[in-house]
């Protein structure tokens, strides 16, 4: 009896013991953080210029802070169903590796479980909280010193293919707090809107009060490791996921206090006329104009790097173009912003370039832009994650002031995955249906895949459907059908052209009479105003534009784009200078065109806008 009593004991000992076991890991163990003052930021400039001024801040009361980022096991103790993730290309799959593939909204909604389950308040940390709680005392580039050591790497490179790493989330020396992960592993969500530093000494700050992308900091997996110092700091759009961003909470009985910053409007928002321009009817002359750099340096001291490529071109409703490209130093560079220039109704020449979108140390490859029928302007872009601009998510934005202001960017198509590089040129179907191309792949031969939207740009939809060439141009022929050009994937040795019956779903593909193009070269495929198919594209000799009458069936001999002139002219990005004479035109370029209502065309390449109408193609120069 005795024994068997004493066995009851030690079963409900242990049980008790193995339950508070369990929940020890459900439930994340904090670390207390002193108050104290710290020097925020540095002073690196360059890409780095968003962590200046370097601040003193003071957190002025003890708050707590996760000794490791959320994990998987204590994730799921809220949302079981996330337990599907684990895994998903090829990370977190552990109980004790970090959480990912979680929005901000979705650690917010973690911070409030928490709470309620505690009675105690958890959230997200401040910038500053998680920058103080980092150094820990530290004024190195990492609380290591001037480096971290091997067993804090984890594949610190940028990588086209991510490599599998641990994301158990106690490695390496925890820093002089206890605190674990604070440099690498994943990204972690902060409270704050990102927005610029303030100059004077600030306490317990909370950053801007208002702003489009939240503040993350420590860097990740798969990362350069200067993105891992104390003071780097990245942002992402709120709703956005993906395998390199997780998140940790802090326990405190205050909020930080937010403060305004300045609103700076780039030059391509300003001076823009009120009302819609009078256009003029399509003129039965020919004209040719001299073609005009739109790429022009920022006077505004926005970033201006060293390649400026993949332009979109779009007429505004009161009578201006408004153009944007990339620039950046290397094309798969966190560095890359989005700019944007004006050319005025009346203008001789283009407004220097401005700042037109970005989100915080991340790609920004591909745009396009599209004037609806009722004058909204459509802007789709894609958004890297934390590396090489094959992994890109699909962002929208609109404008219903011709270009002033936009509304705050959507996540179309939130997967960061292939598929989503966005092409200049998206068109307006006859049943209002928006079709936008993006290059399917970061290779040469990947193709190009179809998206679609029915609601003005609203909601998009994936084909599923992958058509030969990158790079791809579109049409809607009268038949309802579309047919497409591409670069690459050679069919008999001449550039692919492609046909749909279904919105681009299913396609046949077949060798079109044209000369493949390659490397530095895209095409433009576009419906005039006038009812014939232009295709601009290239040929031994240059830029050469080709026009059908009938669908598609037979083309001109086509036009250089040329007036014979025999200067010299700079094309930028990979183009680099050409002479442009009655025998040759540009040899290189990425082409994108809108056809304003008067019957102009404008035509862009990589750094020049040439103009010029359907007259001037027929004419014999």
């Amino acid at each position: 009896m005795r024994k068997s009593r004493n066995t009851a004991i030690f079963i409900t000992l242990a049980t008790i013991f193995l339950a508070t076991a369990l929940q020890a890991q459900e439930m994340p163990k904090m670390v207390t953080i002193p108050p104290g003052t710290f020097m925020m930021g540095s002073d690196r400039g360059g890409n780095d210029a968003d962590e200046s001024p370097v601040h003193e801040v003071t957190i002025s009361r003890v708050f707590r802070m996760s000794e490791t980022e959320i994990t998987n096991l204590q994730y799921e103790q809220f949302k079981p169903e996330h337990k599907a993730m684990r895994g998903k290309s090829g990370f977190s799959s552990g109980d004790d590796e970090a959480v990912i593939f979680v929005s901000f909204d979705d650690a917010l909604a973690y911070c409030a479980w928490l709470s309620g389950k505690t009675g105690r308040n958890y959230r997200l940390p401040s910038e500053a909280e998680w920058e103080y709680a980092c150094r820990a005392g530290t004024t190195t580039r990492f609380y290591t010193g001037e480096n971290l050591p091997e067993d804090m790497l984890k594949n610190q490179k940028t990588e086209r293919e991510l490599v599998p790493v641990s994301l158990e989330t106690i490695y390496g020396q925890p820093n002089p707090f206890g605190l674990y992960g604070m440099h690498g592993n994943v990204e972690e969500w902060c409270l704050d809107w990102y927005g610029e530093y303030p100059e004077k000494p600030v306490k317990d700050p909370g950053g801007p009060s208002n702003g489009l992308y939240k503040v993350t900091r420590g860097g990740s997996h798969n990362t350069p490791v200067e993105f891992l110092r104390s003071a780097s700091r990245s942002a992402a759009m709120p709703g956005d996921k993906h395998n390199q961003i997780g998140f940790r909470v802090v326990e405190a009985d205050y909020v930080p206090k937010t403060y305004k910053i300045k609103d700076i409007k780039p030059l391509n928002s300003l001076k823009i006329k009120r009302g819609k321009a009078r256009w003029g009817n399509p003129s039965d002359k020919p004209l040719w104009l001299d073609p005009i750099p739109f790429v022009i340096p920022p006077t505004d001291g926005t970033p201006f790097y060293s390649h400026n490529h993949q332009p979109a071109i779009t007429w505004c409703e009161n009578g201006d173009l408004l153009a944007i490209w990339f620039s950046t130093d290397a094309e798969s560079g966190r560095e890359m912003v989005v700019l944007g220039s004006r050319f005025c109704e009346g203008a001789k020449e283009w407004e220097p370039a401005s700042m037109f979108f970005k989100v915080p140390d991340r790609n920004m490859t591909g745009s396009s832009l599209l004037t609806l029928k009722d004058g909204t302007i459509l802007h789709v872009n894609g958004v890297g994650d934390s590396g090489d601009w094959k992994r890109l998510a699909m962002v929208v934005r609109s404008s219903l002031d011709n270009g002033k202001t936009w509304s705050d960017p959507i996540l179309a198509e939130a997967e960061h995955a292939v598929r989503h590089q966005v092409i200049a040129g998206p068109i307006i179907c006859s049943d209002g249906t928006i079709i936008q191309c993006c290059d399917a792949g970061p290779g040469g031969d990947d193709g190009t895949s179809i998206h679609l939207s029915r609601d003005n740009g609203a909601t998009w939809e994936d084909t599923g459907a992958t058509i030969p060439g990158i790079h791809a141009g579109i049409v809607e022929l009268k038949d309802g059908r579309l047919m497409a050009f591409g670069r690459g994937n050679s069919i008999d040795g001449k550039m692919p052209v492609s046909y749909s019956t279904d919105k681009g779903y299913t396609w046949t593909s077949r060798a079109s009479g044209f000369p493949l193009i390659g490397s530095g070269q895209r095409l433009v495929l576009k419906r005039l105003l006038e009812g014939p198919i232009m295709l601009a594209t290239f040929t031994d000799k240059g830029m050469t534009i080709f026009l059908s009458y009938d669908e598609g069936e037979t083309w001109s001999d086509g036009k250089l784009l040329t007036d014979g002139s025999g200067k010299t002219i700079a094309g930028g990005a990979w183009t680099g200078d050409f002479t442009m004479d009655a025998a040759h035109a540009e040899p290189k370029g990425y082409f994108a065109c809108t056809q304003t209502p008067d019957g102009i065309i404008h035509l862009i390449s990589s750094r020049l806008h040439y103009r010029f109408n359907l007259p001037w193609l027929l004419s014999s120069r």
